[in-house]
């Protein structure tokens, strides 16, 4: 095979991935959607482990607290949905039930 030939068949092997989709965004690339707290007080974990449950208790929230949660997009398990603390900027897990009032603020 010539060398314009074989440059010819790389071309047309590599044009398809230059037109490839792009990678789907991760998790943490899409924002949380606003809520609240809507039980009246709800712990706040670290991090969450299917066969132990919650682990590393950061704080209480409380009624009315801002938090954030994208139904559908960010992680549920068992119940323990992953959660941004709109009060100190940081991320952890709550009760799913204690999550509402999206879009109020």
């Amino acid at each position: 095979m010539s060398g314009l030939a074989r440059l010819v068949a790389a071309a047309a092997v590599a044009a398809p991935l230059a037109f490839a989709a792009p990678a789907q965004a991760s998790t943490q690339d899409v924002p949380p959607e606003h809520a609240i707290i809507v039980c009246q007080d709800a712990s706040f974990y670290a991090n969450y482990n299917s066969s132990t449950g919650p682990s590393g208790l950061i704080r209480v929230l409380y009624y009315g607290d801002k938090v954030g949660h994208t139904r559908g997009v960010h992680p549920v398990y068992n119940g323990w949905a992953a959660t941004f603390d709109f009060g100190k900027s940081d991320w952890g897990y709550v009760r799913q039930e204690c999550l509402g009032g999206y879009g109020s603020w």
